[in-house]
């Protein structure tokens, strides 16, 4: 057998580099989530009440804040420069996204669509004729061009019809009617409005800068059709109290889709604040004002407008330079003493609106009730244009898509009051975000607010608590609560509770953040893959301050009370190492803690807990030696604008294959080491998590596409909407439980090679699963695995699939020595390793390069399981300078 594995050959434009076939799985999966920096393998010796502090602003995996995107686009309203990565904030994609293909969704994709569709409507409008001069005729008259159909209204549209054939219950009379209208408008007001809407929201826009030409042939026309007022009928709804209570808009007896200017801008603070800063200057020093930057202009001008007459409350106009003023202007004038202010501002809005010129934006209310429909559609409330786009483009993609049940479930809220009270959640828990995380320390004053947020939902909180266990007991089955329950407002609410812990923790206020944590725990619906991390605090707690803060002591003896609390801490150890939904993850620093309050308890050796079985292996250290390439151009030396050096660095790879030149390549240090461990009879990928996702979809494919209702909305989807949730493993336990014994039995080359020979000649679209590794090099590979390591970390990936695909190590390596191969050990191995091989992952590892919080987790993980890590530290034995 050859000692060397190839990487995975090409297929069509597939690149047959192992590292690009996990691109190509990171660009389907999207990358992991970033996760904040919390220690999983620190001593519990030197835990403090800060200790886990990072873990309560942990990404929940799922359905968290509400962020609308602004989009950086241009403001002649031409976006062929915007940049689809330059966001003011991360985007994380909707649960829909995530399902998807990767799809192209660039302007080609974008323009290949409208091309598509404007043909089919030329071509239906006119008499059938010959396929070639029909084709002719269209080139001729050029009528697939921009005008005649865009796939952002297209988009846009599909979203609205779709929600509104089957949740249509969830709006009320006066917002059918604003549906109705929508309908009615012509392509061209339709298209503007789309545009706009995907644009910075609640902000004027310059008619003049608007653009767009090329799509509308009339810009005005446009314009006066969404400006028009429409009337609105009565609503009678008995519920309108409530919902203003959660809702803070409304939409009156009439609407307009877009507002103009000169009804809505009234203060100089607003019109003031259109201007750029060239503009702004220019008409500063025409009032004789002066500031350092935009903001100090913009406080100088309005508070000067405020105090200076202009020069219409003096009774002086342009076309009166010789004359006295009109004797009915001056009567006007003494008998309204507010027209002197009244004037002063007109005048300097007058000039603003002559530098701006018209102005249009979105009305709020309709807009608003727009973002509604798309959270009922996208079951999100994060989308971009190119959530708006990627489920059409899904559509034209020529790709095989596994077979399920498509269900679009219409119970997702039950009812409107339900959908507003998720919305309204969703607006407390971005107010709490906001002041944890997106403006910098809170501080104090910050920490306040925070709680103060959490106390005012506290006891809906609590009561839709009960209601959902109701619920739970007696209503659902089949395990469609699990991702019903994350459209509950309870959901937000939970999280809004587990900041609410950190901020009491941060305020030393460890008695609440007891009561609070037991609180959490004491429910078993939301946020379950939280639980661990609420059991790790709890125990510190009573192991560290409950002692102290306990109202009802149960000795004065300080000794004793201590110990007390420490066989509480204890208990709650054991619960978490029972309780099936705290992850794997957890278990080492909850079996450190409560061996060591054992030993402090002096408890029995007998009697004490032996983890033995699972007792971490520390990683082997490992030193290649190589050629480092070091450019002389110091532009590919620095990082990116903003960023330090790049840690990324070059190789000459003398053990590998030679290039087409014969001279050895020029590779990464990954691939220089694997190419080290290649001439040591290791096979092996550089291929970080690709190869462990691409495991996890052949293994548990059937577990992936089993029924579960809610969670196949389209048929274009590569996995469950949940599995990138909390909400995954609850629904599944069974079925996930019974494929890891299956997989601990022996099973997992048997599930791997039916799931390849039904799917690999369709190359069937499915999360994680890259076509382009080897069948045979799989098979080998979960063979020498070993069932039971390979279980555990499906396991892993199965409890928390979207935040476990970052850390993997870089290289993933497998043999079968001969009977006669040494050990590691320097004995002679000649038993079951022997026969069977070894698997043994590698992070690679360069100067000034250092092992990450998530890399130290799957480092865990894996010795855990009994699988060999090593950490292959690259030196450089002779650095060369190339140009």
């Amino acid at each position: 057998m050859d000692r060397f594995v190839k990487r995975p050959k090409p297929s069509g434009s597939r690149s047959p580099l192992a590292s690009s076939s996990v691109n190509s799985s990171r660009k389907q999966d999207g990358p992991p989530a970033k996760k904040p920096r919390v220690d999983q393998v620190r001593d519990s010796e030197d835990d403090d009440d800060d200790s886990s502090r990072a873990e309560y602003d942990g990404d929940d995996g799922g359905m968290a804040v509400a962020h609308r995107q602004a989009l950086k686009i241009d403001q002649n309203g031409d976006d062929s420069e915007f940049d689809e990565d330059d966001l003011s904030m991360p985007h994380r994609k909707t649960a829909i996204e995530s399902s998807l293909p990767a799809v192209p969704t660039d302007k080609a994709a974008i323009k290949e669509y409208e091309v598509i569709r404007a043909s089919q409507a030329s071509q239906s409008s006119q008499p059938k004729q010959d396929t070639e001069s029909g084709t002719a005729a269209r080139l001729e008259n050029r009528q697939w061009v921009r005008g005649k159909s865009s796939i952002y209204v297209d988009a846009f549209n599909l979203a609205l019809d779709t929600v509104l054939e089957d949740e249509a219950h969830l709006f009320d009379k006066k917002e059918r009617r604003v549906f109705e209208q929508w309908r009615n408008l012509g392509y061209e007001a339709q298209y503007l409005y789309v545009r706009l809407f995907l644009r910075k929201t609640a902000s004027w826009h310059r008619v003049e800068r608007l653009g767009y030409h090329s799509d509308i042939s009339d810009v005005g026309l446009a314009i006066e059709n969404l400006l028009e007022s429409r009337g609105l009928p009565e609503d009678q709804s008995s519920d309108l109290e409530s919902v203003r209570e959660m809702q803070q808009w409304s939409l009156g007896d009439s609407f307009a889709f877009a507002d103009d200017s000169e009804s809505c801008i009234k203060t100089m603070d607003e019109a003031a604040s259109l201007l750029s800063l060239d503009e702004l200057k220019t008409l500063a020093k025409e009032a004789k004002v002066q500031g350092k930057n935009k903001a100090d202009l913009l406080k100088s001008f309005c508070r000067t407008s405020a105090r200076q007459s202009g020069l219409l409350s003096l009774g002086l106009r342009r076309s009166s330079t010789h004359g006295s003023t009109d004797s009915q202007d001056s009567q006007s004038r003494d008998a309204s003493p507010e027209k002197p202010d009244l004037n002063r501002n007109a005048h300097f809005l007058t000039k603003i609106f002559v530098i701006t010129g018209p102005l249009i934006r979105l009305s709020e209310p309709v807009f608003k009730l727009f973002e509604r429909v798309h959270l009922v559609f996208y079951r999100s409330t994060e989308w971009t244009e190119k959530s708006l786009t990627t489920i059409i483009l899904a559509k034209m993609a020529r790709r095989n898509f596994p077979e399920y049940l498509v269900c679009r479930s219409s119970n997702i809220f039950s009812s409107r009051r339900d959908l507003l009270e998720f919305e309204h959640s969703m607006r407390q828990e971005f107010e709490v975000d906001k002041i944890l995380e997106f403006n910098g320390p809170p501080g104090e004053e910050g920490f306040q607010r925070a709680l103060a947020v959490f106390e005012v939902i506290a006891e809906r909180w609590r009561e839709l608590l009960r209601e959902e266990q109701k619920r739970e007991d007696n209503v659902y089955e089949f395990g469609e609560g699990g991702y019903l329950r994350r459209f509950n407002a309870a959901h937000a609410y939970t999280r809004i509770a587990h900041k609410a812990a950190h901020v009491f923790g941060r305020l030393h206020r460890h008695k609440e953040e007891h009561d609070l944590l037991t609180e959490l725990l004491g429910q078993r619906l939301f946020h379950p893959a939280r639980r661990g991390f609420w059991y790790q605090r709890k125990a510190l707690l009573e192991e560290r301050y409950m002692w102290e803060l306990d109202p009802t002591p149960i000795s004065s003896d300080s000794e004793i009370q201590k110990k007390h609390w420490q066989r509480i801490a204890a208990t709650t150890c054991e619960t978490a190492l029972e309780d099936r939904d705290c992850h794997l993850i957890y278990h080492h620093d909850l079996q450190k803690r409560l061996l060591k309050l054992e030993k402090r308890l002096r408890i029995p050796r007998r009697l004490q807990h032996d983890f033995g079985h699972v007792k971490l292996r520390q990683p082997e250290e490992h030193t290649v030696q190589g050629i480092q390439l070091v450019r002389d151009d110091e532009a590919e030396v620095k990082g990116k604008a903003g960023r330090g050096p790049s840690t990324k660095t070059t190789w000459l790879d003398e053990l590998g294959e030679p290039g087409e030149d014969g001279k050895p390549c020029h590779v990464s240090v990954e691939d220089m080491c694997l190419s080290h461990y290649r001439s040591e009879g290791w096979k092996g990928y550089h291929s970080e998590g690709g190869i462990l996702r691409t495991l996890f979809a052949y293994l548990f494919y059937d577990v992936l596409f089993v029924y579960i209702p809610n969670v196949f909305q389209t048929a274009f989807q590569t996995c469950p909407l949940d599995l990138h949730t909390d909400a995954f493993f609850p629904a599944r336990v069974s079925e996930v439980n019974h494929r890891l014994v299956e997989i601990a039995n022996g099973g997992a080359e048997r599930l791997l090679r039916e799931v390849d020979a039904r799917g690999r000649e369709r190359r069937t679209c499915v999360v994680g699963l890259n076509w382009d590794f080897e069948v045979e090099d799989l098979a080998e590979l979960v063979n020498r695995f070993g069932g039971e390591a390979l279980a555990a970390v499906c396991k892993v990936m199965a409890q928390d699939y979207k935040s476990r695909g970052g850390g993997v190590p870089d290289l993933v390596l497998w043999r079968t020595p001969s009977p006669s191969t040494t050990t590691p050990d320097g004995d002679k191995d000649d038993g079951e390793k022997g026969s069977k091989g070894e698997v043994m992952f590698a992070e690679v590892k360069s100067a000034n390069d250092r092992l990450s919080d998530t890399q130290r987790l799957w480092i865990h993980v894996l010795t855990g399981a009994g699988i060999r890590v090593a950490l292959c530290n690259a030196v450089a034995k002779e650095v060369r300078t190339i140009s």
